[in-house]
This record gives C-alpha cells, sequence and structure tokens, in this order.
C-alpha cells in the first residue's frame, strides 16, 4: 500500500476479503463477527433507531442483519450466479448505512428521508476505495438507492416510467428480490402488505418489458428524450438528426480529462472551465457564476454554428450535467459523456502533477457527490475506467 493510499483511505478494505465474506453452500453461512467491524458505518447502525410502527424489532443493525439472513435463505438469490449474490448480499449489508446521518424526530415519529440516496454515495465510496470492479460497485449502488422503490411502485399513477427509468439504474428483478428480504427482515404490521407489493412490482417491471435487463429504447434519441419529458411515450421511435456533436467530459480533478482529450480529439474546440477560471482569474472553488456564464455564452456560439465542440469540467454528479446536457439539448446536439475514473491512490498524485491543483480537500467533497453517468443522460456513454 502507498503512502498516498494511506492519507486517502486509511484502513480500505481489499475487494478480494469482501468476494471470501458471501455465504457460499454447504452452509451459507454469514460470519458477522467478520464483516460488523469491517467500517465504522455499520457499527454506527446499532445505536441508529427506527420508528416502531415500522420496525418493530429496532435499531438499523437489527434490522440489517434480519435482511442479510432473509436474503441468504432465499432459494431465489442462492440459485443466482456467484457474482450476483456477491452484489446482492453486499447491498443488503449497506442499503440502510444512510439512516444515521438523515434519521430525524419529527411530531412524535422517527424519519430517515434520503437515506437512500444518501447510502448509495457512501457505498459507492466505500467500495471505490476498496477496488471494487465499477460494474459491481454500480449494481450495488443502484439496488440501494432505489431499495425502497418495489414497496410504493404499484401505488404509482406513473408506475411505468417509474419501472423504465429503474432498469436503467438497477436491475429489476434483483431490486425486488432486495426487497422482498428487506421486508421479511422486519417487525411490522404491514410486512405482508410490503411483500404482496413487491411481488406486484414485479408484475409491474415484467409488462414494461424491463424485468432483467433496462428498457429497450427504438434508439438513443428515443431514450434521452423520454427522460426528459414526463408525457413521452417510451416506445415512439424519434426522428435522429443533430445539428452537432457535444462531447461533454466527466470525472473528478485528476483523473485524466485533459489527457483524454489530447489523445483523442486535439482538434475539436473546446470550452474548459478550468481554462477560463485562469483567464477571468477566478479561483477553483468557491461561486462559479462567471465562469459558467463564460462556459455557457461560448458553448452557445458553437450550436449556434452547429460546430462539433467538447465541454470540459468536471461534471461529477447528475445535477451539475444536468445543467450543461439542458443546454446542449436545446439547440438538438448529440451527446456523448466521456467519464474517467483511476483508482484512489492514483487520483491525488495525478491532481498534484497538474500545472494548477485542486486543493485535496475540495476533491474529497466531490468523491462524496459522484453519480457516473448513466445511459438516462446522452446519447452515448463512454467509460474509461483505470
Amino acid at each position: 500500500m502507498t503512502q498516498m493510499h494511506k492519507r486517502w483511505a486509511p484502513g480500505a478494505v481489499p475487494f478480494a476479503s469482501l468476494a471470501r465474506l458471501v455465504p457460499s453452500p454447504p452452509d451459507w453461512r454469514v460470519d458477522w463477527s467478520a464483516i460488523w467491524p469491517l467500517w465504522p458505518v455499520l457499527g454506527a447502525l446499532d445505536t441508529c433507531p427506527q420508528d416502531p410502527s415500522h420496525h418493530g424489532e429496532g435499531d438499523v443493525g437489527t434490522h440489517t442483519r434480519m435482511v442479510v439472513e432473509a436474503l441468504v435463505g432465499d432459494r431465489d438469490w442462492r440459485a443466482l450466479p456467484v457474482e450476483d449474490r456477491g452484489v446482492l448480499f453486499w447491498a443488503a449489508v449497506l442499503h440502510d448505512i444512510g439512516k444515521p446521518a438523515t434519521t430525524r424526530h419529527e411530531d412524535g415519529r422517527i424519519t430517515s428521508r434520503g437515506h437512500s440516496r444518501r447510502g448509495a454515495a457512501m457505498a459507492r465510496r466505500l467500495l471505490w476505495e476498496a477496488a471494487a470492479p465499477f460494474h459491481w460497485r454500480e449494481a450495488l449502488a443502484g439496488l440501494i438507492a432505489l431499495h425502497q422503490l418495489p414497496f410504493w411502485l404499484i401505488e404509482r399513477e406513473d408506475g411505468e416510467r417509474r419501472a423504465i427509468e429503474a432498469s436503467w439504474i438497477a436491475r429489476p428483478d434483483h431490486l425486488c428480490l432486495h426487497a422482498r428480504a428487506d421486508a421479511l427482515g422486519r417487525i411490522a404490521a404491514d410486512r405482508d402488505g410490503l411483500i404482496e407489493n413487491v411481488a406486484l412490482a414485479r408484475l409491474s417491471f415484467e409488462e414494461a418489458g424491463c424485468l432483467t435487463a433496462p428498457f429497450a429504447s427504438a434508439n438513443d434519441e428515443s431514450r434521452v428524450a423520454f427522460f426528459e419529458r414526463e408525457d413521452r411515450d417510451p416506445r415512439h421511435a424519434a426522428h435522429e438528426a443533430h445539428p452537432c456533436t457535444v462531447t461533454v467530459m466527466a470525472g473528478l480533478p485528476g483523473s485524466g480529462k485533459d489527457h483524454w482529450i489530447a489523445r483523442h480529439c486535439p482538434d475539436l474546440p473546446m470550452v474548459s472551465l478550468d481554462a477560463l477560471r485562469t483567464e477571468l482569474g477566478a479561483p477553483a472553488t468557491g461561486d462559479q457564476g462567471a465562469v459558467v456564464q463564460a462556459a455557457r455564452e461560448r458553448a452557445r456560439a458553437h450550436l449556434r454554428a452547429g460546430r462539433d465542440f467538447v465541454w470540459n469540467a468536471t461534471n461529477v454528479s447528475r445535477q451539475m450535467r444536468g445543467r450543461v446536457l439542458g443546454l446542449l439539448r436545446a439547440y438538438g446536439a448529440r451527446v456523448r459523456i466521456v467519464y474517467l475514473e483511476v483508482a484512489p491512490e492514483c487520483l491525488l498524485a495525478q491532481n498534484a502533477a497538474r500545472e494548477a491543483p485542486v486543493p485535496d480537500k475540495a476533491i474529497l467533497g466531490l468523491v462524496d457527490k459522484l453519480e457516473p453517468p448513466t445511459p438516462m443522460e446522452a446519447h452515448e456513454i463512454l467509460r474509461v475506467i483505470d
């Protein structure tokens, strides 16, 4: 382990250790004595309360262990390929790690609104530091982000749309398998109702044609347009005619965006937030309003001319990218997102070697906001994972 990695993630858990702890035949035993000490976030669950009307079993730690045991005892889980079992197992272990940070006492009740998204971000960071494979990590993060959806999907008027959207974030049959264990792993008057809702959600995914894979749109434009407009027919075959293609870079500072651009599209004009900061004398942190406005004006000039160009910025969260993508789509551009990711032990070193390094504290803040792009956002996603 390098000194850089020690500074970044002291005590990071190696992915190989996680793989070894997934229960296997013949006994399918869960080794809680090895699992619970892995991360402090698990220990914190034992003192996090839950509303007794939904969780008569008590604290989040007790609930989590009940959910995991229910999953491991499920014949459908045991019949899955080894890698899928691992994803679901660790998703169950980590599914509620966002609760301690989001739990509130309100009007005599205990709530934890937002814990699914918070937990997905926390799990993503833990597994990135563990050097988990990208596709494995993101499958798990998707399950955590949406783990409550099967409980309420059948009650939504826009259920088909939500099912299609979910299929691009988490594999729906695995999501329902997790949700069934989540319902079984609790003491609550509505437990049987939750289990029935999960079964009905599975039928909804099946009817939408996306139970085991993302919904198949007619073409790339149909997919992107569907996620832009609430009233869009998911089966409509959109006409594909774009005046230009814009390559939107995404990745943490030091992930190699400038190097990729120089190698793969050196002749394209570029709108670079870093370059504009230098030009305008603006700091790398703090209010970026003037920099972003200048970038948008330069982008509009390219878009009006129908010119291909590169937008170069971190764009690490869906919210950050959304501001850019909305502008590009308003001009009918075809959008390609290039997402770059490097291992933790490389990131700070590469950032330090830049001409204008970003402060380490700022990078650490961006890590917690990291949301790799999905095909819901652009016509093409190119992932460069090192």
